[in-house]
């Protein structure tokens, strides 16, 4: 069972965000259980210590560390987190257990803002319209699972929702554009499942800076109404998207630093594009239709670490300085017409 009260989407970290992730759950559970027996010495709120009695019979016990039926909340009921000014319930965590549902009674903890189901791959089925109960949500993530069936219809119904993660899953369906009018949300994340369809024009409306789709099955072009967002992360690839995605990225006053359009369709000129170089360290476009040659400023991005434009149309002489110094043949290869170091073709 693993609880953390984080906020991942104001961090950034060039490595893999699903194993930052992971190091952050893990040492929130440490610092939880280490920290629990000194840190709260308030009593449990007689009705959140019932509904965690009965969520217990739910899961058929098979937390194999434990929710002893303590008086104090927190100190034994591992994954579970208490208000420090009222004690009540307002986290639960449930990770790694043998479950093929979720438990009813969750949706009864009257003050829980903060729910995490992750990597349970028994867990099947839809996600659970019982959970809409869960109104003062602000952390909705359900993860690692086999869950199937559409993106929930009564997600509207939960306004303070600001963190919503539905990732690694088998989710199918179109992306709903009522996420979108949600008022708080600003970190969405519904990469690696089966979502099918076009980007919503509605998802201009997102307030957050990332976009996480990637490992879909996504088609049509990307909306125009995304390219006002100042993006810090961009994450497509592995979709079937067409067109053009430059305006996504196409100025240097943006902010980004991981761009991942890789193995879609996308087909554009990318000669005149104004990469927004002072903070990029992920840049790969490898996969795709692209044409003209690679913008001379890609030297000057002083903190990129992956590059890759193989497979694509591209030509002309390789800007081969600075950080992509860094980057053998493989990084540009198979390409229609690029020549110079560290290709064997001479321009």
């Amino acid at each position: 069972m693993t609880l953390a009260k984080i906020q991942t989407h104001s961090i950034h970290w060039p490595i893999e965000m699903s194993s930052f992730i992971d190091l952050i759950f893990t040492f929130f559970l440490f610092l939880t259980l280490s920290s629990s027996t000194t840190a709260y010495r308030w009593r449990c709120v007689p009705e959140d210590r019932q509904i965690l009695q009965d969520i217990n019979k739910e899961l058929n016990n098979t937390m194999s560390n434990g929710w002893l039926l303590d008086e104090d909340c927190s100190q034994h009921y591992i994954g579970v987190s208490c208000d420090s000014d009222t004690s009540r319930v307002n986290a639960i965590g449930l990770s790694g257990i043998p479950i093929s549902r979720i438990p009813p009674s969750l949706a009864r903890v009257p003050y829980l803002k903060q729910l995490f189901i992750r990597k349970i791959p028994g867990l099947t089925g839809e996600i659970p319209k019982f959970l809409s109960n869960l109104t003062v949500l602000t952390w909705l993530e359900i993860s690692w699972t086999n869950v199937t069936g559409p993106i929930p219809h009564w997600l509207h119904r939960l306004p303070q929702l600001e963190s919503l993660v539905l990732n690694y899953n088998r989710l199918s369906g179109t992306i709903p554009p009522y996420l979108f009018d949600l008022p708080n949300l600003n970190w969405l994340r519904l990469d690696r499942s089966q979502l099918t369809g076009s980007i919503p024009e509605a998802f201009g409306r997102f307030k957050g800076n990332s976009i996480f789709l990637a490992h879909n099955m996504l088609t049509v072009q990307v909306p125009k109404s995304l390219a006002h967002i100042d993006w810090s992360q961009i994450e497509l690839q592995w979709n079937r998207l067409i067109g053009d995605p430059s305006p996504l990225f196409n100025n240097r006053s943006k902010t980004l630093w991981q761009l991942d359009l890789s193995r879609n369709l996308f087909d554009f000129d990318l000669t005149a594009v104004q990469i927004p170089v002072d903070k990029l360290y992920r840049f790969d476009l490898s996969h795709n239709m692209v044409r003209g040659s690679i913008p001379k400023e890609m030297v000057n991005a002083t903190s990129l670490g992956i590059f890759n434009v193989s497979f694509n149309r591209l030509c002309g002489r390789i800007p081969y300085a600075g950080r992509l110094l860094q980057f053998d043949n493989t990084t540009f290869f198979h390409n229609r017409c690029l020549c110079g170091p560290p290709l064997s073709v001479t321009c």
